[in-house]
């Protein structure tokens, strides 16, 4: 049996303006990224932790996207204006982050409310 293709993305554009990354795929679909949310949810070991233990990424509200460079032909990464640019974004990252975009900033928040950390 032979697995379904994968979105593959066909543009990528920073909106500065409203600190978004717009990112449409073959599939159709078009998701506006905020640059908070692709910030706290950073694949870079060096931010998330190490060994399995995530932790949480706290006060990133008003960061922003300078710049987004592909990285072959599967990821891209994404310079934030805080500094931070060693995290890789998959294609399929960047899908499953649009695609649950909903369910992971209600469990995001949920998380910072718990810890008692802000945005």
């Amino acid at each position: 049996m032979t697995a379904p293709p994968r979105p593959w993305p066909v543009e990528l554009r920073v909106r500065r303006a409203d600190k978004t990354l717009q990112i449409a795929f073959d599939t159709g679909e078009t998701y506006g990224l905020p640059a908070e949310y692709l910030r706290v949810n950073t694949p870079s070991a060096k931010d998330r932790g190490h060994g399995g233990v995530l932790r949480t990424v706290a006060g990133k509200q008003g960061v922003g996207i300078v710049d987004v460079r592909p990285i072959g032909r599967y990821a891209a990464r994404i310079v934030f204006d805080d500094g931070h640019d060693t995290g890789l974004y998959s294609w399929d990252a960047l899908y499953a982050l649009g695609r649950d975009q909903d369910s992971n900033w209600t469990a995001y928040l949920a998380e910072l409310a718990a810890q008692r950390l802000s945005r």
